[in-house]
């Protein structure tokens, strides 16, 4: 039997076969001369001090944080102006990863993501720090890596599209619109027409979630590691007040 899911929209509770989650990615049509327009993105702000914490607990009591930060002007890539958004990972309040992220929107509205540096921090048993790592990092330009869309400005249910193209760096991760209208409770608020992507890469099938995006409010919602059955996250990260 194959697995299935239940969606909650605006309108029913809809089922969907885990099949309908294997279509191949796109990779989206690039252009340099689509950007530097001044468009924006109804789902994601990349308006400089924009900032937004997100907390959820593992199933073994173990905190996470995530506290996302737009700094500014980032670098060219590929011909066009970057914004820098640095993603700050804490598990138990210690910082375990430091990402700077590089979006810009097209004519359209379209979130492209275009690589991003990554600090990974280690530490011993005793909770000290013993070094640091760049793995995952990649650019776009670099080693035939290729931007994708992170957030389409209009999504369309069924769309499946890259939102990274670096298989170099193993970073070939894909996003299919689930839902446009579904309704999310977030700490007592009721979210509506929220946008819900499914999140996974060629690179690593075994990593699945979902993200749900709010207009005006941007991620609310992510569940990670889900099973097989597109069910049972490991880890639900909120929204903070």
């Amino acid at each position: 039997m194959r697995a299935m899911i239940g969606l909650t929209t605006a309108s029913a509770l809809v089922w969907l076969p885990l099949a309908a989650f294997a279509a191949d990615p796109v990779l989206p049509d690039f252009a340099a001369a689509k950007f530097g327009t001044g468009a924006t993105n109804p789902y994601v702000s990349l308006e400089p001090g924009h900032s937004q914490a997100m907390s959820g607990r593992t199933e073994d009591g173990l905190v996470e944080r995530d506290v996302i930060t737009v700094m500014g002007p980032g670098p060219v890539i590929m011909g066009v102006q970057t914004v820098t958004v640095q993603d700050d990972a804490f598990a138990d309040n210690r910082l375990v990863e430091r990402t700077l992220d590089y979006f810009a929107t097209d004519a359209d509205g379209n979130l492209w993501y275009f690589g991003e540096d990554v600090t990974n921090y280690r530490y011993d048993a005793a909770g000290k720090q013993t070094g640091t790592d760049a793995q995952s990092s990649w650019r776009a330009g670099v080693d035939g890596a290729m931007p994708g869309i992170s957030v389409p400005a209009s999504p369309v249910v069924g769309e499946v599209r890259f939102q990274e193209y670096a298989p170099a760096n193993k970073a070939t991760d894909y996003a299919e619109v689930i839902a446009v209208d579904a309704v999310v409770t977030v700490a007592g608020r009721e979210f509506r027409d929220v946008l819900q992507l499914f999140e996974s890469s060629t690179s690593e099938p075994d990593l699945r979630e979902f993200k749900y995006f709010a207009k005006g409010s941007g991620l609310i919602r992510a569940e990670e590691d889900l099973s097989e059955a597109l069910d049972a996250p490991e880890m639900t990260l909120d929204l903070l007040p």
